[in-house]
């Protein structure tokens, strides 16, 4: 069994499950969602302007500092670290998740579960993995109690941070993973169903909106759906980077 079909048996999916985009599609001009009732307030707004302005001005050094020691929001109070990001800053993907779980609470890293252990293989399907020109971040950086999903006042207090992520990254590509990081970042309602095969525009960088690795766990038959998400993801980033060959 080679490395492809051992990744994909590992994904749940099974060596049946081959990229073919030899000949890829054209990929659609990212475009806004539309415009539906928007599920928080704006971020921006909601974190005052005046701390906006000062972490919209900070360097990695500057931001790791202030995302350390933040008391913006209740989520610190039960924290045993705040998890800013981890990978590659010069990275042209740029994952982005809900927030952190136990073990990213105690290990100071997103998505080394075993949600982040499924996230590694669904990189290393389409050859990538974390450190080497991928960035993962999640939406808020301490740990909502129980796992539960953000807050609105929570993901105010914590988007600047993303924010100031995004815009040292300048990523190619940005990956929305699960409904709660997509809502966040296109300020609209999301439905993932509805969203997956699309590209969306963040201030003029594609984004593409799929399950959250979570997700999957506990709902395998999507574990395919997934598969055809890291395919269009792929074929995206070859357009973006005027290369349609087939690695």
């Amino acid at each position: 069994m080679d490395r492809h079909d051992s990744t994909l048996r590992e994904m749940g999916l099974g060596p049946l499950w081959r990229l073919r985009d030899a000949q890829p599609a054209a990929v659609p001009e990212p475009a806004r969602p539309e415009a539906k009732a928007v599920p928080a307030p704006s971020p921006t707004l909601a974190a005052g302007e005046g701390r906006g302005a000062a972490i919209a001005a900070m360097d990695w050094d500057e931001l790791r500092g202030a995302v350390a020691a933040c008391d913006a929001c209740m989520l610190c109070r039960d924290r045993q670290q705040a998890v800013l990001g981890v990978g590659d800053v010069n990275a042209d993907w740029l994952f982005i998740g809900e927030g952190p779980g136990a073990e990213e609470d105690e290990r100071g890293e997103p998505f080394v579960g075993q949600a982040g252990k499924l996230l590694d293989a669904m990189l290393s399907a389409i050859d990538l993995r974390r450190f080497d020109d991928v960035y993962i971040a999640n939406v808020v950086k301490c740990r909502p109690p129980g796992n539960r999903t953000p807050q609105p006042e929570e993901t105010a207090a914590c988007w600047p941070y993303l924010e100031r992520q995004i815009a040292l990254l300048q990523p190619k590509l940005i990956v929305a993973l699960g409904r709660p990081a997509a809502q966040t970042l296109l300020q609209a309602e999301v439905k993932v169903g509805e969203s997956r095969g699309r590209l969306f525009d963040f201030r003029g960088i594609p984004l593409i909106v799929t399950y959250h690795p979570a997700y999957l766990l506990r709902s395998l038959p999507d574990k395919a759906k997934a598969w055809e998400d890291l395919c269009f993801m792929r074929r995206t980033m070859r357009q973006l980077k005027g290369d349609a060959a087939p690695r």
